[in-house]
């Protein structure tokens, strides 16, 4: 049976992802890659708002070799909706999920030994050669062994007969800026463990390090695998590294004009009384506010509708903002409006939403909250490559 909310009327305020240009982003992400190289697509957090499965799905047909997410949650997430891909589980792992990593063949990163240890132990209960990836700290300082202290960790993990050390990998802290002079101490640093283990005679499937913009700007460390993220939704991790052309956002914002008010002269709107009509106003009310992650910002931004800018007046309340159409007579009730992406020929990007929050592009796609309803769009799959793809392995 239905619930009751797939029963009742559409709330008329969503996000709107374009799985035609997701998989057109992701075909050029291909293109622009050699074919020896492999390909993670980096589906944490929702796929940074875009919905992890429907991504995961279009990813699958496009070539990637698997995914990369952050929790437990995530990755069961996908294996109960039928994604048999290797999911490598970034960051570190309590204990008590180590039993589900094998019990559901997550890969996991590992960092220190006794998670080593306590894998190892799992992974022989269960019968089963587990692959880990070993994070090396090459200047991040976040997750990982120091890449000068690694040897001992890779010989505890070489020791464990039910693992396999599949892959080594580091992480860039910073790849998308003009100067690369860390980014390439990082590499260096990371090279060196490499050299450790082709002098050791240990050889490593996989050994990875770009992010997106290390893909984009660091050729050189491509190596075995790169991992996107941002860069799948059309959005440039900087506005200075690389650009690929065609490359173009997948998320859009948009609300209905719920409501329209005549304003005289000296009347004000909202909360605080934070805008006064020096003239007759038409105002446009939009049921979407910062309870659904829009900035709460004040006489700032706008909204596209019929194609032209519609200022924001007034605060922005959790669930309403106000937008002036005096300039637009032909707005009415229930017209799209566009708070991110394209309307005719214009576009507010998500950059300049992040202005308006004072943050980062990250910030913004992750932060459209869960009642804002996810609407795909031009992306179902029926093709019978992709009833192939989810029906088998996905190792490649």
């Amino acid at each position: 049976m239905n619930s009751y909310s797939e029963k009742i009327p559409q709330r008329p305020a969503w996000t709107e992802i374009d799985l035609g240009k997701l998989r057109r982003n992701l075909q050029l992400i291909r293109a622009d890659l050699p074919r020896a190289v492999n390909w993670l697509a980096v589906v944490k957090d929702e796929a940074y708002g875009h919905g992890a499965l429907d991504v995961a799905r279009v990813a699958l047909e496009e070539g990637a070799w698997g995914f990369g997410l952050s929790t437990l949650e995530e990755a069961m997430h996908l294996r109960e909706n039928g994604i048999t891909a290797p999911l490598l589980l970034l960051g570190e792992r309590q204990e008590a999920e180590l039993e589900w990593c094998v019990a559901h063949d997550l890969t996991v990163c590992v960092n220190e030994p006794h998670n080593v240890r306590t894998l190892a132990k799992l992974a022989t209960d269960f019968g089963k050669q587990v692959p880990v990836h070993l994070k090396i700290h090459t200047g991040m300082s976040r997750y990982g062994v120091r890449w000068d202290e690694a040897w001992p960790l890779i010989e505890t993990i070489l020791a464990e007969k039910s693992l396999l050390l599949e892959g080594v990998m580091t992480h860039f802290s910073q790849s998308d800026e003009t100067d690369k002079t860390f980014a390439n101490l990082q590499f260096a640093r990371f090279n060196e463990v490499l050299q450790t283990l082709e002098q050791k005679g240990v050889s490593v499937k996989l050994r990875h390090a770009c992010n997106s913009g290390g893909f984009l700007d660091l050729p050189h460390a491509h190596l075995d695998m790169v991992r996107t993220g941002i860069l799948m939704h059309g959005v440039f991790p900087s506005q200075v590294c690389r650009q690929i052309p065609g490359i173009e956002p997948v998320m859009s914002v948009k609300a209905r004009i719920a409501a329209i008010q005549k304003l005289e002269p000296g009347e004000v709107i909202g909360y605080g009384m934070r805008y006064t009509a020096p003239t007759e106003q038409r105002i446009a009310i939009l049921p979407i506010g910062y309870g659904d992650g829009f900035p709460r910002v004040r006489n700032e931004g706008c909204a596209l509708i019929h194609g032209q800018r519609a200022p924001l007046v007034g605060g922005i309340a959790m669930d309403a903002l106000m937008v002036d159409i005096t300039d637009i007579p032909q707005a009415q009730m229930w017209d799209e409006a566009v708070l991110m992406g394209k309307q005719g020929q214009d576009e507010i990007t998500v950059r300049d939403i992040a202005k308006l929050k004072n943050s980062v592009t990250y910030d913004v796609l992750t932060n459209w909250r869960l009642r804002l309803r996810r609407k795909s769009v031009n992306g179902k799959i029926t093709t019978q490559k992709a009833q192939t793809i989810l029906a088998t392995d996905g190792h490649r």
